[in-house]
């Protein structure tokens, strides 16, 4: 009995410690590590947290979101494009950490895994992405937070506010709104979408601090004598035109406060008059003082109007009749961009949805096919009747130029302070119909930010989805009033090596008195596609910009001088040149072959892009098949494939000279020749001589070997330098691993040719 009474009671005791045992092992249970997802635009950059793990989508390579840099790469560069670029996941897609780090100088770029990652001088900050395999004891963000700026317009605002305080107004007052400061969201499951919001604000209250800004000429809050002159010739100048007295200036007046970079009262009204004003002193706070104050012209301009001016033209203090009359169109040369215009938000007003009265399609003229983007100067420099001489160019280029779709087909952007997209090149598909679209533009105004509006084109404009042709040159002509506000050389640069032929027509560009205020010095040398005067137009008055219709109409209708459609990738005729001998062996040449259809595979093959040959040799020498004999990529690698391994002895001397006569004899005047050479062994005769020969000809020789390949004889093969020419293998399997070597070389070489 009392037996039973125990074991009842052990039981009782286990059963409840037991009970009690579990919430305490549940509650020592390890978090899951949940991995939030991203999308394939996503930026390091926006996201705040210096370390975290996302899971990247599949197909990110599709969607050529940019990359900058290689192994570390620029905040601004698409994080999961990233990681494929160094190999951590596939185009399948996949977990990935991001660790962000201090900025680099420069960010190289290169070609690695299918993702081509651009150069980039310099950034404030990188990251680098690593296996998104989970380390023992270490937990990540299970959601994101995200980092948004307020946008440019808000900026822009609250400038434009600080301005107003400092110089006395003359249009009517009006009340603006603060900017929103930057704001942090956090992303979950479910998406929302919070509206900012404003509150009323006044100039005299206002605390909001100025942005720093280099190379004032003044600064605002200055009382100087100027100041109040501009103000009162302008109230006259407002007076006068209220009463109808005198047309909307077409020149850049004295007697006009409003320069380019001008407030307006209220961030959403135009001004009454906008007219012309003095054109802006880099760096300099947007005011009246911006280029009359820089340049003895402006400055007595600045205090007394011009009695001996044109009749019908008032306005036209800034030049007299003997400069602007009889004045024909010369072309010069001179550019230059900015430093990282690379991470704008931009917007756009695509006007494709809106209804047309249909009519049939226009073929246009065949002898100009090119994709071409005008962009359109709208700062406030120019005023409303030279931005009406601007539209009214624009439709005529496009009647002259016949626009239809086995033609030219045009775009327009119009730039200021942001570039923002009127119509694609898909919206019209006539001239009649642009002449209609471009009518109905409104002046945008703000600064001359050209060199923004060049990095948008490259990055949004000549996409398929806004209708570039892909066989079609792409053309951007960048109108500008002066000069521009910013940097150009690196935006053009980057745009030059996507192929975009960039022209510039500069209207009454800047004298010698002027070129002190020039943000960027030999800004149009710094930007067009190449130097020689054939892609720049210098135009020395609005009232001239007429007679440069023909001319560009001519030079942009030139698709053989329209060099910079060229590219690396594009512009070669590439001989492989490949070792069939006993010592190779059956498989080995299978992995020869795959590799050459691996480099082939970067390439864009067609009769007028890249062309490819093959020659086979062992003692003897055998032509695979010549440049002209396919013209698809298909095509290319299927006649790879097809190659028979042959057998027998080493003559790669012999060789080398069979190619220079069977394919090179026949390359076409305006390609790029490159020879790649694959051996396995010493050759059985000479190969100095050939290899001078075809260098000395114009070829680019690259050597590779493998195994028991000969280096001194890989050395003279190469063009020099050796060792960004010739590479050594220890076995057939690793040939792989230089297809990205030999492609960035190439490349590389390509754009560092000179542009004259």
């Amino acid at each position: 009995m009392h037996t039973a009474s125990l074991l009842t009671i052990y039981m009782v005791l286990l059963f409840a410690g037991g009970g009690e045992a579990k919430p305490n092992e549940h509650k020592n249970k390890k978090p899951k590590q949940v991995v939030p997802s991203i999308e394939c635009n996503t930026r390091a950059g926006k996201i705040s947290h210096p370390e975290f793990i996302a899971k990247c989508p599949a197909r990110c390579r599709e969607t050529k979101e940019p990359v900058y840099g290689t192994g570390i790469y620029a905040s601004i560069s698409s994080i999961c494009n990233a990681a494929i670029h160094g190999g951590i996941i596939t185009n399948s897609g996949g977990k990935v950490i991001v660790k962000k780090m201090a900025g680099q100088v420069p960010y190289k770029g290169s070609l690695s895994h299918g993702v081509r990652s651009l150069s980039l001088p310099k950034w404030r900050e990188s990251f680098i992405v690593s296996v998104g395999k989970l380390n023992k004891g270490v937990m990540y963000p299970s959601t994101l937070e995200y980092t948004t700026t307020r946008p440019p317009e808000a900026a822009t605002r609250e400038f434009k506010s600080i301005l107003a305080t400092a110089v006395p107004p003359v249009l009517p007052q009006t009340t603006t709104t603060p900017p929103e400061p930057p704001t942090t969201t956090v992303i979950t499951t479910t998406t929302s979408t919070t509206m900012p919001t404003t509150t009323p604000f006044s100039p005299s209250t206002s605390t909001a601090k100025p942005r720093a800004v280099v190379h004032k000429t003044r600064d605002a809050g200055s009382s100087h004598p100027y100041f109040a002159s501009l103000a009162a010739a302008a109230s006259a100048r407002q007076a006068k035109d209220s009463q109808g007295e005198g047309p909307a200036q077409a020149f850049r007046s004295s007697s006009t406060l409003l320069s380019r970079n001008a407030p307006r009262t209220h961030p959403g009204l135009r001004r009454q008059d906008a007219g012309s004003a003095p054109r802006r002193s880099p760096g300099a706070l947007p005011g009246p003082a911006a280029k009359s104050a820089s340049s003895p012209r402006g400055s007595q301009q600045a205090v007394q109007s011009n009695p001996t001016s044109r009749s019908g033209d008032p306005d036209n203090s800034r030049k007299t009749p003997a400069e602007v009359s009889h004045t024909a169109v010369e072309f010069t040369d001179a550019w230059k961009p900015e430093g990282s215009p690379l991470d704008s938000g931009f917007g756009s007003r695509e006007q494709d949805s809106l209804l047309r009265v249909s009519e049939p399609i226009s073929q246009g003229n065949p002898n100009c096919k090119v994709d071409i983007a005008f962009l359109m100067d709208g700062s406030w420099s120019i005023g409303k009747r030279r931005f009406k001489i601007q539209k009214d160019f624009l439709s005529e280029v496009s009647q002259v130029i016949n626009v239809g779709v086995a033609g030219p087909m045009m775009g327009i952007i119009q730039y200021g302070d942001d570039p923002v997209t009127e119509f694609s090149l898909k919206s019209h598909t006539s001239s009649r119909e642009l002449k209609t679209a471009i009518e109905k533009i409104a002046q945008k105004g703000g600064l001359s930010n050209a060199g923004k509006a060049l990095a948008y084109i490259n990055k949004h404009f000549f996409a398929d989805a806004n209708g570039n042709r892909g066989g079609a040159p792409n053309v951007a002509v960048v109108l500008v009033d002066g000069w521009p506000t910013d940097r150009v050389e690196e935006a053009s640069r980057l745009a030059r090596e996507s192929g975009i032929n960039i022209f510039f027509v500069t209207i009454e560009g800047p004298d010698d008195t002027e070129k002190q205020n020039v943000v960027e010095a030999n800004f149009v040398e710094k930007a067009v596609c190449r130097t020689s005067g054939f892609f720049s137009l210098a135009v020395p008055s609005w009232f001239n910009l007429r007679k440069a219709v023909q001319p560009l109409v001519k030079r942009v209708c030139d698709t053989d001088r329209l060099v910079c459609s060229k590219t690396c990738l594009n512009a070669n005729d590439i001989a492989f040149v490949i070792d069939g001998s006993s010592s190779v062996g059956t498989g080995n040449f299978r992995t020869v072959l795959q590799f050459v259809a691996n480099v082939t595979r970067e390439f864009e093959i067609s009769d007028t892009d890249t062309r490819i040959g093959a020659v086979q040799y062992t003692y003897e020498q055998r032509l695979e098949f010549a440049f002209s004999q396919h013209s698809t990529k298909a095509e290319v690698l299927a006649a790879i494939k097809r190659i028979n391994y042959w057998s027998g002895g080493t003559s790669t001397g012999a060789a080398i000279t069979f190619a220079a006569e069977q394919l090179f004899s026949k390359s076409k005047p305006n390609k790029r020749k490159i020879m790649i050479v694959i051996t396995d062994g010493r050759s059985y005769d000479d190969v100095r001589a050939p290899a001078l020969a075809v260098q000395r000809s114009g070829v680019i020789a690259y050597s590779i070997g493998i195994a028991w390949a000969a280096q001194e004889e890989l050395e003279y093969i190469a063009t020099d330098p050796d060792k960004e020419h010739s590479f050594f293998v220890d076995e057939f399997d690793n040939l792989y691993k230089y297809v990205p070597k030999i492609i960035n070389n190439i490349c590389q070489e390509f754009n560092s040719q000179p542009r004259n």
